[in-house]
C-alpha cells in the first residue's frame, strides 16, 4: 500500500523503500520507538545522535504519512503527543536487526541486544 498521490521515482522496491527510509535519521527514529522506549518528541530529540528539531519533525511527519507511526495527544495545554509504531512500522524490526548485525560484524560498531535490553561491547578486529 502506498500513500495516495505519491509517485515513486523508480519501479525498484529497494529504491522505493529508500525514498521513505533511506536518509541519515529515519531508521534511528524507528529504532528509538521500537527498542529504546522513547515516545515523545523530547525523548526522541535527546537521543545520542542529537537530531535537529526540524529534521525530527519532518521524519515523524513522513513516518505518519506512510502509516509507520501514529500519534496521540497526551497533554492539552500545550498539546503534546506520544508517538508509537504501527504494525507496519514494527514490521521493520527484522531489517533493523540485519543492519545492526552487519554494522557489528563489519564496522566494529556497538551492538544493542533488544531482547535483553543491553548494549554489548564493540567487536574487536
Amino acid at each position: 500500500m502506498t500513500r495516495t498521490g505519491h509517485e515513486f521515482r523508480s519501479r525498484c522496491s529497494i529504491a522505493r523503500s529508500l525514498e521513505i527510509l533511506g536518509d541519515r535519521w529515519t531508521l534511528l527514529v524507528v529504532r528509538d520507538l521500537m527498542w529504546h522506549g522513547k515516545h515523545t518528541f523530547q525523548e526522541l530529540q535527546n537521543s545520542e545522535e542529537r537530531m535537529p528539531t526540524n529534521q525530527l519533525s519532518q521524519r515523524l511527519k513522513r513516518l505518519m504519512d506512510w502509516g509507520l507511526v501514529s500519534r496521540k495527544a497526551y497533554q492539552d495545554r500545550p498539546v503534546r503527543y506520544r508517538y508509537e509504531l504501527t504494525d507496519k512500522g514494527r514490521a521493520l524490526e527484522p531489517l533493523l536487526r540485519q543492519i545492526m548485525h552487519w554494522g557489528y560484524d563489519n564496522l566494529g560498531g556497538g551492538f544493542y541486544d533488544p531482547v535483553h535490553k543491553k548494549s554489548l561491547p564493540a567487536k574487536q578486529p
